[in-house]
C-alpha cells in the first residue's frame, strides 16, 4: 500500500507570515513569548523608574554584572540538554580566580600566563568530574554535588579564607571598556563598529537562510516579512550600540560583554552547525537511539562536563577582573542563576531541547527583573521572591503544554490566531501514514543506554 502526501497549502498572508517572522516551524515559539515577556519587563521598569533601565550608565552595569552568569549559562544550556545538571559552576569559578590571583600576587607571573593558567585548571577539573559521570557512570548531580563542597574548600584553602588582590592591567577583562580611537566624536567609535557588524550579521543570517531554504525546496517567507525583520532587529541593535556608545565619558561596551558576544556566536555555531553539537542534542534526546546510532555518548558526556568547568574558569577570570580580587564569597549561588536562565530561556526539564541564544535571553529577563527590582527600592527578600516565581512559573509552562496527552498552551494560541486569519486547521491535510515507528522513552540517567550484549564505546 502506497502512501500519498498531499502538500498542505500555501499560508502566505496574514497572522501566518508573520509567524515566519520569528522562524515558523523551525524554532521554539516558546523562547519568542520569552523574549517579548524580556521587552515587557524592560518596558514596564523603564517606565517605573522614569527612563533610568535603559539610561546608558544602568545598561552598562547590567553587561557587567550579568556577563559571568551569562556565560555560565552557555556551558549549562549543553549540560542540561543532555539531561544532566551541574552544581559545581560557582565553586569551581572561585577555586579557579583564587589560583589565578595567587599566581600573580604571590609568583609574579605575567596576567596572560596567569589567564592560561585559569584555563588549564578549568579543564583538569572539567576532565575530573566528567571521568566521574561519564566512565565511571556517578549521577552528574552527585559529582557536581561534591565538586561545589571540593572546589569551595579548595578556594578557602588556597587563599586562606581571606581576598587576595589583582594587577590593575588583569582587571582590564572584567572592568575594561572599548578605547577610545582618536577621532573627535561625541560617542565610542568601537561600540558603534561592534553594532554594525551586529547588523551585518542579521542581513547575512537572513540571506544565507533564505538561499538554504530555496535550494532544499523549502517555502519561504514572503520578502516583506524578511524586512521587516532585518529592519526591527537591525533597528534593536544599532539603538542599543548608540546607548552603550554615549554613556559617561570613559565608558563604552563593557569588554566583558565582548567576551560573552564571542562565546555566543562561538557556542551556537557548535551547538547548531557542527556533528558534535549535533551529537549533544542526540544523546539528550534519546540516549539509546543516539547510542545504537553510533555516537560515542559517554564520550560526549565527558566533553561537555569539561567544558563547562573551562566557562565557569573564564566566568571565575573576569568576575576577579571587575572585582579587583578573589575572595572565599566568589561564585555563592551562580550555579542556581545560571540553572534558572537555561531554565527561563526554553530548555526542557527532561533533557534534549534548549539554545544557547535561549539561554541568554533567560538570563538577560532575570537580570533586568533582578536589576528593576533594585531600582525601585525593592528589598533582598522581595527579589528572591520574584526570581523564585518566575523560575517556577517558566518550568510550570514547560511541563504543562508538553505533558504527553495535554494541550501546548502555545499551540492553542497560536491556532486561535490563525483561525481568525481565516485558516482552519481542516484546510491543512496530510494523509500519514497508519503507523507510526514506537518512541523510546528518554533515559535520564547519565550511564550509557548501549545493551549489555553491545560493547561499550
Amino acid at each position: 500500500m502506497t502512501t500519498e502526501t498531499v502538500p498542505s497549502k500555501s499560508t502566505g498572508g496574514g497572522f501566518a507570515d508573520l509567524k515566519k517572522m520569528f522562524g515558523g516551524s523551525t524554532s521554539s515559539l516558546r523562547q519568542f513569548g520569552i523574549l517579548f515577556s524580556l521587552i515587557a519587563i524592560i518596558v514596564v521598569f523603564q517606565i517605573w523608574t522614569n527612563g533610568t533601565t535603559l539610561s546608558p550608565q544602568n545598561l552598562i552595569n547590567v553587561v557587567s554584572q550579568q556577563s559571568y552568569i551569562l556565560i555560565l549559562a552557555i556551558g549549562m544550556v549543553m549540560v542540561i540538554i543532555l539531561g544532566h545538571i551541574d552544581l559545581s559552576v560557582g565553586s569551581v569559578a572561585a577555586f579557579v580566580g583564587i589560583i589565578v590571583a595567587k599566581s600573580m600576587d604571590d609568583w609574579q607571573v605575567p596576567w596572560p600566563v596567569a589567564i592560561g593558567i585559569g584555563l588549564v585548571v578549568g579543564a583538569l577539573v572539567g576532565a575530573w568530574q566528567g571521568f566521574w559521570v561519564a566512565y565511571v557512570g556517578v549521577p552528574a548531580f552527585i559529582v557536581t554535588l561534591a565538586g561545589m563542597l571540593i572546589f569551595r574548600g579548595g578556594n578557602q584553602w588556597i587563599g586562606q579564607s581571606t581576598t587576595t588582590p589583582v594587577p590593575p592591567e588583569y582587571s582590564f577583562i572584567g572592568s575594561g571598556y572599548l578605547p577610545e580611537l582618536p577621532i573627535n566624536v561625541n560617542f565610542n567609535v568601537l561600540t558603534m563598529l561592534l553594532g554594525l557588524v551586529g547588523v551585518g550579521w542579521v542581513f547575512y543570517n537572513e540571506y544565507r537562510l533564505r538561499r538554504q531554504q530555496h535550494q532544499i525546496g523549502v517555502e519561504s517567507a514572503p520578502l516583506w516579512v524578511s524586512g521587516v525583520k532585518v529592519v526591527l532587529l537591525s533597528a534593536a541593535i544599532l539603538w542599543a550600540a548608540w546607548l552603550f556608545a554615549t554613556g559617561r565619558p570613559g565608558t563604552s561596551f563593557p569588554v566583558s560583554g565582548v567576551i560573552l558576544l564571542v562565546l555566543v556566536v562561538v557556542y551556537s555555531f557548535l551547538t547548531n552547525r557542527t556533528v558534535f553539537g549535533r551529537h549533544i542534542y542526540a544523546v539528550g534526546g534519546n540516549r539509546m537511539a543516539a547510542a545504537l546510532s553510533g555516537v560515542k555518548d559517554r564520550r560526549v558526556d565527558f566533553l561537555v562536563m569539561m567544558n563547562m568547568s573551562v566557562l565557569a574558569a573564564v566566568a571565575g577570570m573576569i568576575y576577579v577582573g571587575r572585582a579587583t580580587a578573589s575572595g572565599p564569597q566568589d561564585g555563592n549561588g551562580w550555579e542556581l542563576d545560571a540553572i534558572a536562565a537555561v531554565f527561563i530561556g526554553g530548555a526542557a526539564v527532561s533533557g534534549g531541547i534548549g539554545t544557547v541564544i535561549g539561554s541568554i535571553i533567560g538570563g538577560l529577563v532575570m537580570a533586568f527583573l533582578n536589576n528593576g527590582l533594585q531600582l525601585i527600592g525593592a528589598g533582598a527578600d522581595a527579589i528572591a521572591i520574584t526570581k523564585g516565581l518566575v523560575l517556577l512559573l517558566a518550568v510550570a509552562i514547560d511541563v504543562i503544554s508538553k505533558r504527553r496527552g495535554g494541550p501546548s498552551i502555545i499551540g492553542i494560541f497560536m491556532r486561535r490566531f490563525e483561525n481568525k486569519d481565516g485558516k482552519d486547521d481542516k484546510d491543512k491535510k496530510a494523509v500519514l501514514p497508519e503507523t507510526m515507528p514506537a518512541v523510546a522513552p528518554t533515559s535520564v540517567s547519565n550511564e550509557s543506554s548501549l545493551p549489555a550484549d553491545l560493547p561499550r564505546q
